[in-house]
């Protein structure tokens, strides 16, 4: 929603100032569409008009450049769509604001429902989101450019890979164990591997159902490694090579987790405050309080569940006595003071608030998702120091 950012003074024309602002808000036309993977439903209002006008139109780069000219022949101003995030990504919003026109992607799970409604049609999401929108009640989602979001989609292509690896080695042991061949010892070591090499089947189609797992497996380990290459490349680049090397810094980050993280936040500046960086993860505490009764519940699990994910595996190194061994050492090496002594101090704060939680009867498991809402806040107060250095060094 547009607005001014020019100040009153004490004495000035208030009521001629709101006019001038009502007047540029009153030449917006406002456009909300309901996405889908073949065609879109619009609604849109123009200035001074009650009658909403709806179509729809195919998904298509054609189609989507002639309704916005038809639009913009109508339109006494400014244009301003919205859609929810979802199957189309950021590439409509890109199409959309090539031909000069505002596009907001709107975040689905934050679009307020009514409890009593029981009709859903495209039609109806799409009014829906247009009276929402035109009334300012939805939130926006950060849109990455198209460089960022190929980076993130290749870290997010490298979780994929090893959840396909670790579902054919289960295949594989589920195999064995109805064949009974039992495996003493540590799966997936190079002993393990080399003991799946010696076995032996009756049976010629029992040994070419192993053989294609086994083949498999062979096949997702080298393009996990092949795609962990990519990665190291990735965070070696001029674009992220100072974040992730101070992300490093922390005990319990190295490079994957590093790049995953800032691959899927991007622009830190974006967050005021630790907390607010905590809630978008969804490790803040939810609540259900009402007049004198309060009630504090499980964690929000609101926004991006892979940062979430990252930080609390991360935290699990919080049970253990803080030192610093000779890896996190190499990690440090040439990164600056400030950084290190930041790292230094969130290493010791966990390690005591975990076991604190710990000693008050707290389950591993919620100190540890505790101990990662405050490694958020650790993280958000680095890269919020980085960026400030760097605007002082501009200055």
């Amino acid at each position: 929603m547009a607005t001014s950012n020019r100040r009153l003074s004490p004495c000035g024309n208030r009521a001629a100032y709101n006019r001038k602002d009502s007047a540029v808000e009153d030449s917006i036309t406002y456009v909300g569409m309901d996405t889908h993977k073949k065609q879109h439903k619009v609604a849109l209002i123009y200035p001074g008009q009650d009658e909403i006008v709806e179509f729809s139109i195919k998904n298509t780069v054609v189609e989507i450049r002639k309704m916005v000219r038809k639009i913009k022949k109508s339109a006494p101003g400014d244009i301003s769509f919205c859609y929810e995030a979802g199957v189309c990504g950021f590439t409509l919003q890109r199409r959309i604001e090539a031909q000069s026109c505002k596009c907001a992607v709107i975040a689905p799970s934050l679009v307020p429902v009514k409890p009593g409604e029981r009709v859903k049609t495209d039609r109806r999401d799409a009014r829906k989101l247009l009276a929402m929108f035109k009334a300012g009640l939805l939130t926006e989602v950060h849109p990455p450019d198209e460089k960022q979001e190929s980076a993130r989609d290749l870290t997010r292509l490298r979780q994929t890979a090893k959840e396909s690896l670790n579902r054919v080695r289960h295949h594989i042991l589920k195999l064995l164990t109805r064949y009974g061949y039992a495996y003493t010892g540590t799966f997936w070591t190079i002993k393990h591997v080399n003991w799946l090499g010696t076995l032996e089947f009756e049976e010629p189609l029992l040994r070419d159902v192993f053989d294609n797992y086994y083949t498999e497996m062979q096949h997702c380990m080298h393009r996990l490694k092949d795609l962990d290459n990519q990665l190291d490349q990735l965070a070696e680049s001029d674009d992220y090579k100072e974040m992730v090397s101070l992300l490093r810094c922390f005990r319990g980050i190295d490079t994957l987790t590093a790049i995953s993280i800032i691959t899927e936040i991007f622009d830190f500046g974006r967050f005021s405050s630790a907390r607010e960086f905590m809630s978008y993860l969804g490790l803040t505490p939810s609540e259900d309080s009402s007049g004198e009764k309060k009630r504090k519940g499980s964690i929000t699990k609101a926004g991006n569940q892979r940062v979430r994910r990252l930080l609390v595996e991360a935290a699990w190194h919080s049970r253990h006595s803080y030192n610093v061994g000779y890896k996190l050492k190499k990690r440090r090496e040439a990164q600056p003071q400030w950084a290190i002594n930041i790292a230094d101090q969130a290493g010791i704060r966990l390690r005591k608030k975990y076991y604190r939680l710990i000693s008050q009867g707290k389950i591993p498991s919620i100190a540890t998702v505790a101990i990662a809402r405050e490694f958020a806040g650790f993280i958000w107060f680095m890269m919020a120091e980085m960026q400030a250095k760097k605007a002082r060094q501009v200055a």
